[in-house]
This record gives structure tokens, C-alpha cells and sequence, in this order.
């Protein structure tokens, strides 16, 4: 039997190029290695306000980002996280026994909780339990994410840990699955930070649904370091990051691309990497505008993922129940 993967997205708005590039374009591949599990994570949403009737927009459009970029419904179980209850009720558990030692290392609460201060809630404090909750629940041997989330995977392991020396083997300890290539992609306005969907500067973020026009304009005015050389080293953040989002489209290596432009300036490069993006995405663009079209099939695969999950995630909780003597 294949070993089985879970990986999750947050239904917080169209996904950027970090994670398309870090996650989302990585997954539809597994599906030949691996049994495949991809879940709209919803409750993890609600760490930060939703607006009620974006928040069912976003849901519905994920799922349909995931079909885009190649995620098939013969292959791969695709749902939403709050269709199945289990997940709450199995991160109910596994607080009991998750130290808040572990909880307060974790340094993307950190990060978190620095520029969102007016909603610290003990949702996003405890993060990391419910993505342990849904990784457990499907005993999933392999985690795909970027650099930034292995720590949560390594939580996941200690819980793990923790109750099958309380209860009994019952949960596998599951393995991040990391590329180190174009895992962590930086913003365009501040090569220092993430690229996200918060950033202060709306041109820092490529978003995967951007127009050419969009595009373009955003790498035009993309910040670049002192000098005119084209060259990825510690001391350039910024044209280091540049080369990492051309060689990730691309396929060219670092080093070629490097050589490629050493005679050239950065208006010229970027002008290039903005036609490798708009190429690269190309594809996956004209597929969403076909599935969007298409409300009844989106709907469809998430109603038939949510009774596949289900079949997988209730057993796991009857044994789960069982061990600790609720049942």
C-alpha cells in the first residue's frame, strides 16, 4: 500500500506564488507516490476574523484552486476541514495532554501574535493542536509543507508520541515533507519578510490568479538590492529571491540563470521573470476559469471528499474513544 500524505490550505483568499510554488503545485505529483489527502482548513481560519459570506466564497474557490492545479478527485480525498467533526473533537483530546510548554515555543504564534494584537486568541495559541488533530486522524505517514510549518509537524510527532505512551500504539508519527527549492519565497517589497497576503505594500504579493498586466507590473516594481549584479548571495536578499521565483518557474538552475543575465541589468531580468511567471501559471489560470464555471462539479467533489474523510476519520475516533475510555 502507498504511504498516505495530509496537507491542508486556509481558504483565507486566492493563494500567492509562495504558495503555489512552496505547496500547491507540489501536491497534484504526490498523488502517483502517495495516498492523498488535501483539506480546505476552514476552522483554522477563524483564528483571524472572516466575514461570514467571504469566508463560504473562499471555501468554494480553494477547492477549485486545488482542482486547478491538478489535484484529482479519483485519486485524492479533497474536503473541508469543519464538514468533519471529528477534527474538533479529536484536538479536544489531544489539548488534554499537549504541555503549553510546547505550545509556547512555537514561534509562528510569535510571529503571529506580534502583528495581530488586538485578536491574541487561544484559537491561534492552539494552532498547532488541531493540525495535529488533522494529521493524526488519517494516520498520515507524510506532511507536504514549506520550511515555516515543519515545526508544527514536529509538534504533531510529540503528541503523537505522548499519547501512545498514555494509550497505546494508535497514531503513526508522521514526517514533513520538505522541498528546499522555492520553499520559502520572500516578498517583492521586502525580500526580509514572507510573501503574504497581509503585506502592508499589495505589490509585495503575486497572487496566483493575477493578470499579465498585474504581474508584470509587480515585478516591475519589485525592490532589488545596491549594484546592477545578478547574482544570488546572502548580501542580496532581493535579487537572491528574484532568481529563486525565475529558477522555480523556469527549471532553469540558480546558477544558469546567474550566468544568463551577468551582462545584463535588473530592468531586463525582471521584465524576463515576469513572462516566465505569467507562462508558468498560464496553465493552471485557464484550467480554474473552466472549473469556476463549473459550481456543480466544485460542489460535487467536496460533498463526496467529506463522506470519503468521514469513513477514515470516524473509525480512527472510535479506537481513539475506545483507548481512553469515553466508549
Amino acid at each position: 500500500m502507498k504511504k498516505r500524505v495530509f496537507s491542508g490550505i486556509q481558504p483565507s483568499g486566492n493563494p500567492h506564488i509562495g504558495n503555489y510554488l512552496g505547496a500547491v503545485r507540489r501536491w497534484a505529483p504526490l498523488q502517483s507516490e502517495y495516498d492523498c489527502i488535501y483539506c480546505v482548513v476552514d476552522l483554522h481560519a477563524l483564528t483571524v476574523y472572516q466575514k461570514p459570506e467571504i469566508l463560504r466564497e473562499k471555501i468554494f474557490d480553494t477547492v477549485a484552486i486545488l482542482l486547478a492545479a491538478g489535484i484529482e478527485p479519483e485519486k485524492s480525498i479533497i474536503f473541508v476541514q469543519s464538514h468533519i467533526s471529528q477534527h474538533a473533537e479529536l484536538a479536544w483530546i489531544l489539548n488534554t495532554i499537549t504541555p503549553i510548554s510546547e505550545l509556547e515555543r512555537m514561534t509562528q504564534f510569535k510571529d503571529k501574535a506580534k502583528k495581530n494584537k488586538v485578536n491574541v486568541n487561544a484559537g491561534l495559541f492552539d494552532y498547532p493542536v488541531l493540525m495535529a488533530a488533522d494529521i493524526l486522524l488519517y494516520n498520515a505517514e507524510g506532511v507536504p509543507v514549506g520550511e515555516d510549518q515543519r515545526q508544527h509537524v514536529e509538534i504533531a510527532r510529540v503528541i503523537a508520541k505522548k499519547f501512545n505512551n498514555l494509550y497505546g500504539d494508535t497514531f503513526k508519527l508522521p514526517e514533513a515533507i520538505i522541498k528546499k527549492e522555492g520553499a520559502r519565497i520572500m516578498s517583492l517589497s521586502d525580500p526580509t519578510k514572507k510573501m503574504s497576503k497581509s503585506d502592508d505594500d499589495p505589490l509585495g504579493c503575486v497572487d496566483v490568479t493575477d493578470s499579465p498586466e498585474a504581474i508584470k507590473e509587480k515585478f516591475k516594481k519589485a525592490v532589488t538590492d545596491s549594484g546592477t549584479e545578478i547574482i544570488y548571495r546572502p548580501d542580496k536578499p532581493a535579487i537572491s529571491n528574484l532568481l529563486t521565483i525565475f529558477s522555480s518557474f523556469s527549471g532553469m538552475a540558480i546558477k544558469d540563470a546567474e550566468n544568463k543575465y551577468q551582462n545584463t541589468g535588473y530592468s531586463k531580468f525582471k521584465e524576463d521573470l515576469a513572462e516566465v511567471v505569467i507562462e508558468g501559471l498560464a496553465p493552471f489560470q485557464k484550467k480554474y476559469a473552466d472549473i469556476d464555471k463549473n459550481q456543480d462539479f466544485v460542489l460535487e467533489v467536496i460533498n463526496s471528499g467529506a463522506e470519503k474523510a468521514r469513513q477514515l476519520a470516524e473509525p480512527m475516533m472510535e479506537e481513539v474513544r475506545k483507548k481512553i475510555g469515553l466508549d
